[in-house]
């Protein structure tokens, strides 16, 4: 396990090469954790012939400045880290090493969320296919005394879309009600363009809109200015990017998606929308259009970024998941968050105390954001 010293276009490049990239693992992503408060720390490991085999980039967050708890810290290796999870003598030594870095730093506890596949399909059904390697893995961590992690970051379960058949295949794979709402919102005269950085302002405030109308927390508008810019500057051949696209009737913004593309996939991660022409069913376009922007830009792999974690009706992604699975995608489900502890004392503490206090700050969240519309 080594510090990679190197431009940052050179670590976007090495991540692309993995089987299992993300753009949660690049420079930019790093760049923007580092503006508010994380560490970027990026890390790789080599064979005996020198060749890369490993990656993780590692974000480190102080909990206080001062005294002793200054040497106290949490880690977070986001989609990551990357490797061949089927080689077992690698797996082992890359969780043996950071094992060892998390005691080394004075961690409460090691997150990493990895895209190891756990299983296909939605759980008891026909479609269920699941991955031995994955559940080889979970094992392995509990052996390990790593814990699924009650705090999990990321969407542990998502939906993906194959781009690589033609446009027509794609359409026919669909839900017959989704192809209807796609032609619905052309006839209705729904038009797509790509937004700029000056539509950033108005995308934050249809985001804030949405999260006031759907009842989930956002950040403030400078932290999504700031990932929403520096993944639209991107301009090297590895390095990832974001696209910006918006459903407008007669000149009006109806709704919006952010698409991030980097290592021939592309994933949706925000979505927004207005009352104003909802039944011309703008979402459903521009779903399409980003379909379709996604495989000229050469990307295989569609993700459509969330599924639930309980595939009926009480799950809070029910609604969204329904939504999604008429685009013709198939559910992967994948490890999830899993923390290791150096310290169990101070982990089961932290861990006690941080969920009251987030509950605290996400309701100071949905009051300034209505706050800020009103």
């Amino acid at each position: 396990m080594q510090a990679f010293i190197g431009r940052p276009e050179e670590w976007d490049r090495i991540v692309s090469e993995f089987p299992e990239p993300h753009f949660l693992q690049t420079q930019e992503w790093a760049q923007v954790k580092e503006k508010y408060g994380w560490k970027p720390m990026p890390y790789l490991w080599r064979d005996p012939a020198g060749k890369v085999v490993a990656a993780a980039m590692i974000l480190k967050r102080q909990i206080l400045n001062r005294g002793f708890a200054a040497r106290i810290s949490i880690l977070y290796v986001p989609k990551g880290p990357l490797l061949d999870w089927k080689d077992e003598s690698l797996r082992a030594r890359v969780l043996d090493d950071l094992q060892s870095f998390a005691g080394r730093q004075g961690a409460i506890f090691f997150k990493m969320d990895p895209d190891v596949t756990v299983g296909r399909g939605v759980p008891q059904t026909e479609s269920d296919a699941p991955d031995q390697i994955g559940q080889a893995m979970a094992t392995e961590l509990t052996r390990r005394t790593w814990r699924y992690s009650a705090d999990q970051i990321q969407f542990k379960n998502t939906v993906l879309i194959d781009l690589s058949p033609t446009e027509d295949v794609l359409l026919a794979r669909m839900k017959q009600k989704t192809r209807y709402n796609i032609r619905l919102a052309e006839r209705k005269g729904v038009r797509m363009r790509v937004g700029a950085v000056d539509d950033l302002p108005r995308l934050y405030k249809m985001y804030a809109e949405t999260s006031v109308r759907d009842g989930f927390v956002i950040r403030d508008e400078n932290y999504y200015k700031a990932v929403w810019s520096a993944f639209m500057y991107s301009t090297g051949s590895h390095q990832p990017s974001a696209v910006p696209l918006i459903a407008e009737v007669e000149g009006e913004p109806a709704a919006a998606i952010f698409i991030f593309m980097f290592a021939r996939r592309a994933y949706y991660v925000y979505g927004m929308s207005r009352e104003v022409h909802r039944e011309k069913m703008p979402t459903y376009l521009l779903q399409w259009e980003a379909m379709k922007r996604a495989k000229a830009a050469g990307c295989k792999v569609y993700d459509l970024w969330g599924a639930p974690d309980e595939f009926n009706e009480s799950d809070s992604m029910w609604g969204v998941y329904r939504f999604k699975e008429g685009l013709g995608g198939e559910v992967v489900r994948t490890l999830g968050a899993w923390d290791y502890a150096p310290n169990p004392l101070l982990y089961k503490l932290y861990t006690e105390i941080m969920p009251r206090v987030l509950d605290v700050m996400r309701s100071r969240g949905k009051s300034k954001t209505r706050q800020a519309l009103e």
